[in-house]
């Protein structure tokens, strides 16, 4: 008898595990293939005239340079710098993108359309999407589609058809592993599923719920809205919300652009530094082995990814805060996401509070540079 675990997303049920634990589905994604329905997500159609302006308007990358086929990672941010959100970007032709969100993000986008010749359209119930991620996923994948993946690159896209059913497919992916996502109507995700899973069933692959993705993301340094970070819409206090450079996201910002929306604060913020930093922490084990030696009991580690906030010390005072953690089952490490205050952040070990035995202690721990996890495989 099979057990599963099951959680609501954005109005869906999803599967948290397909079985009783997530430890095969999560072995999947690092060693064979595993099937993720991210149907879920956010998804709006931006086409016209002025789609690229717009999308130019409210977003930090740099539309004018995004080719048709190509996808984009981007932030998006209020009129002060703070981040709103983050997602992809995918040019399907010259004029016409697709915006995908972990919310909804309609209004904004039609607040910001004004005056300009666009058309934007919820597909969020029409279209679904499913990803294909792991070291098998390609030839998995070669078995079903028309279209060639050997030459298609990291961060593209190419439309194909699967079982006479036309789809889109993206080399993306939310595990930091090579992947691909496969965006198509929904009427046609179950016909699809099967032959995913037939096709890849010989190879190992493994349907795959969330807890499993989380830990991968996590090992691959990738952000999760309302946990990593608060959006600024749903911020109570400034204290709470964050700007692009302190998540690590710099590189996403093109300032050389004449406008958008947050360009003149993140310009100045650039220019004078920012106040947080974020990084990756790797509790030391020998650390946390004394602290349940010293109780007489052997070390415990969580068996599925936390979301909490744990504090951060270094010369005696609070520096930062973790956001999301896990123990590493290909790493053998226990990890976490965090914010430090920018100058810790330059600084190689602090202190993590554990909790032992409904004590408060304190481990070592190293800060890390992110991603923990960045195999060649998901570029090659």
């Amino acid at each position: 008898m099979q057990g599963a675990a099951w959680r609501r997303w954005a109005g869906y049920v999803v599967a948290s595990s397909y079985e009783l634990t997530h430890d095969r589905e999560y072995a999947a994604i690092r060693s064979t293939a595993a099937l993720i329905d991210i149907s879920p997500l956010q998804k709006y159609r931006i086409d016209g005239p002025d789609a690229a302006r717009l999308l130019d308007r409210v977003i930090t990358r740099d539309v004018s340079r995004c080719a048709v086929g190509q996808v984009l990672y981007t932030p998006w941010c209020r009129a002060d710098g703070r981040v709103l959100e983050d997602g992809t970007v995918s040019r399907l032709e010259e004029q016409r993108f697709r915006l995908t969100s972990a919310e909804p993000n309609l209004r904004w986008l039609h607040q910001n359309a004004t005056g300009l010749a666009v058309g934007i359209a919820d597909e969020s119930e029409t279209l679904a999407a499913l990803a294909l991620q792991g070291p098998s996923s390609r030839e998995i994948l070669s078995q079903l589609v028309d279209a060639s993946l050997d030459a298609l690159p990291y961060f593209r896209l190419t439309p194909a058809c699967i079982a006479s059913c036309p789809v889109v497919v993206s080399r993306t992916g939310y595990t930091g592993d090579l992947g691909y996502e496969i965006w198509l109507h929904r009427d046609h995700a179950e016909p699809i599923w099967d032959a995913l899973i037939e096709a890849g069933t010989p190879y190992g692959l493994v349907p795959t719920g969330l807890l499993a993705m989380d830990i991968a993301r996590i090992e691959a340094g990738l952000l999760l809205l309302g946990v990593d970070y608060i959006s600024a819409r749903h911020a109570v206090i400034e204290a709470q919300t964050s700007s692009p450079f302190e998540l690590n996201l710099g590189w996403a910002v093109s300032l050389e652009k004449p406008r958008f929306v947050g360009r003149q604060a993140l310009f100045e913020e650039r220019a004078r530094g920012s106040a947080w930093a974020l990084v990756g922490i790797e509790v030391d084990w020998d650390a946390l082995e004394r602290l349940y030696t010293n109780i007489g009991l052997p070390p415990q580690v969580p068996t599925v990814p936390w979301r909490t906030s744990v504090p951060l010390y270094a010369r005696g005072r609070q520096v930062g805060y973790a956001t999301s953690g896990c123990w590493s089952p290909l790493l053998k490490k226990s990890i976490a996401l965090a914010h430090l205050e920018s100058a810790s952040a330059r600084q190689e070990t602090v202190e993590m509070e554990v909790t032992v035995e409904h004590r408060r202690k304190r481990a070592l721990a190293y800060v890390r540079r992110l991603p923990f996890f960045n195999p060649q495989r998901k570029r090659a």
